[in-house]
């Protein structure tokens, strides 16, 4: 597995409140793997689909899944959290994500390339 600090899952905290980004938090720190950050954090347009978890890191694709419920979905955010962290470029397709995940996948971003950006 790729050892990295800079893994971090992003919880909402608007359209269900900061209890709710507080109680998903607390379900999934104990599943996920070492090197992951999560953060509650203001409105990512996702306000159809609530709760929204987004998952980032440097170089790799980014992800955000809408419609999260605390018990049901914990389980398979924590296997995407070891099998984005394992991957070197983040990607996956929805086939190899989490069966759980598959519908409530709401986008994937490419990695953003700092050639790119010059």
């Amino acid at each position: 597995m790729v050892e990295c600090s800079n893994h971090c899952i992003l919880i909402c905290a608007t359209c269900k409140g900061p209890q709710e980004a507080k109680r998903i938090r607390s379900a999934l720190l104990h599943y996920l793997p070492e090197g992951y950050i999560l953060r509650a954090v203001d409105c990512m347009a996702g306000c159809d689909r609530p709760v929204t978890i987004g998952f980032q890191a440097a170089g790799k694709a980014q992800y955000l899944f809408g419609d999260i419920d605390t018990a049901a979905d914990v389980e398979a955010l924590a296997q995407f959290a070891q099998q984005y962290q394992a991957s070197d470029t983040g990607w996956t397709n929805s086939t190899e994500r989490p069966k759980g995940l598959r519908s409530k996948t709401m986008a994937r971003m490419p990695r953003l390339r700092l050639e790119d950006c010059a």
